[in-house]
């Protein structure tokens, strides 16, 4: 349980360190690039494999790692833009619904079970993520705050869908740390030539306080995946019981915080969304 609380604890901080970026004006994509050198180094030292870094283009799961790198540095780029325009309790339950993702994907490709109850879940799901989205302001805007949260929704649900399948298909149980460590690797080269053309060609400033939002958010990055792992290894509690309450309580925790950290103040129409939420992944998981 102990590993559980931790990764709900650390989970919810990445909201607010994004939040963070927007207050002390860190350039967000820089800052994602070291973050994510500063996984891939934890990642990599802590692995036990026999696996080398020059063998990683060999391996038969380097292609998903580089589809997978790709998107956690677009995914995470927009979770920051949504925590930052939205707010953290609209960032937070578009990302944890997007868990309805994999479930259809799993009804079709694994023949799982659907039944009432599941698609009863998936509805609620994608209600909870527009009215969590929705905010007092004009019409002509409306779209555009309604983006990034779809986004995130959608992105988010391709990426637990995508770790499952090239995870379940092509990586041994013993190179698990590894091809997390080397999705952590291709995601840092991607937004690395990024950077330069954008340092280079575009002439944008490069930062040291960006390093350090880099490295303040690479290290809880890590570690929310890692303990998260952990937990799942928790004898007696099992995996549904355990992300309904991972997720419920990231929810309410990055909530939270944006009410108090950040004075954020809700709709009705949102705090609706929010329970919706709530209740939708209660189901989803139980189903």
């Amino acid at each position: 349980m102990l590993y559980l609380i931790l990764s709900i604890l650390i989970s919810s901080s990445l909201f607010v360190i994004f939040k963070l970026f927007d207050v002390f004006k860190i350039n967000t994509l820089q800052a994602i690039v070291t973050n994510y050198l500063v996984a891939f180094t934890i990642g990599f030292s802590l692995s036990e494999s026999s696996v080398e870094i020059q063998q990683i283009p060999s391996q038969p799961w380097f292609l998903g790692a580089v589809l997978l790198g790709f998107l956690f540095i677009s995914v995470f780029n927009v979770m920051a833009l949504t925590a930052q325009k939205n707010g953290l309790s609209v960032a937070s339950v578009s990302g944890k619904m997007s868990v309805v993702i994999p479930i259809i994907f799993g009804v079709f490709a694994y023949n799982e079970s659907l039944n009432f109850v599941k698609v009863l879940g998936v509805l609620l799901a994608l209600i909870a993520v527009y009215l969590t989205s929705m905010k007092e302001v004009k019409l002509t805007n409306q779209k555009s705050y309604l983006l990034y949260p779809i986004l995130l929704f959608l992105g988010s649900g391709i990426i637990d869908t995508s770790i499952k399948y090239v995870e379940t298909t092509f990586v041994p149980n013993g190179e698990v740390p590894i091809f997390s460590a080397s999705i952590f690797l291709i995601a840092f080269c991607i937004g690395l030539c990024i950077v330069l053309y954008a340092v280079l060609i575009k002439k944008e400033t490069f930062e040291f306080k960006n390093i350090i939002g880099g490295i303040v958010l690479g290290i809880p990055n890590y570690f929310s995946i890692a303990f998260l792992l952990k937990a799942l290894k928790t004898k007696g509690l099992e995996s549904s019981t355990l992300f309904t309450i991972n997720n419920v309580s990231i929810v309410l925790l990055t909530t939270l915080f944006g009410l108090i950290i950040f004075k954020e103040k809700l709709l009705t129409k949102n705090w609706i969304g929010i329970v919706t939420a709530i209740v939708s992944i209660i189901i989803v998981a139980l189903a």
